[in-house]
């Protein structure tokens, strides 16, 4: 078991008097539910993966290309000269 030494400003003292006046736990269990708390909320945000964000983009409707990503230079040759009707 670890000790640690921790500097508390008066307002974080209050905060922790009125804490442990109120549940009944030593200051101990009171800063190691606080711990379990932030780290269950730092798990549920940190679970967010690059597709839950893409998955709330509103891209439209897309369907717009005229080539493949690998056939690119022939989809942008065709292109122009369609534009330019050659």
């Amino acid at each position: 078991m670890g000790t640690r030494t921790v500097r508390l400003d008066p307002e974080t003292e209050k905060l922790l008097a009125e804490i442990t006046k109120l549940t009944g736990l030593t200051i101990s269990a009171a800063l190691k539910a606080g711990l379990a708390q932030l780290r269950d909320s730092l798990r549920r945000t940190q679970s967010t993966r690059p597709w839950d964000l893409y998955e709330k983009l509103d891209l439209g409707t897309g369907g717009y290309s005229v080539a493949p990503s690998t056939d690119s230079r022939k989809g942008v040759a065709d292109a122009l000269r369609k534009k330019h009707k050659r």
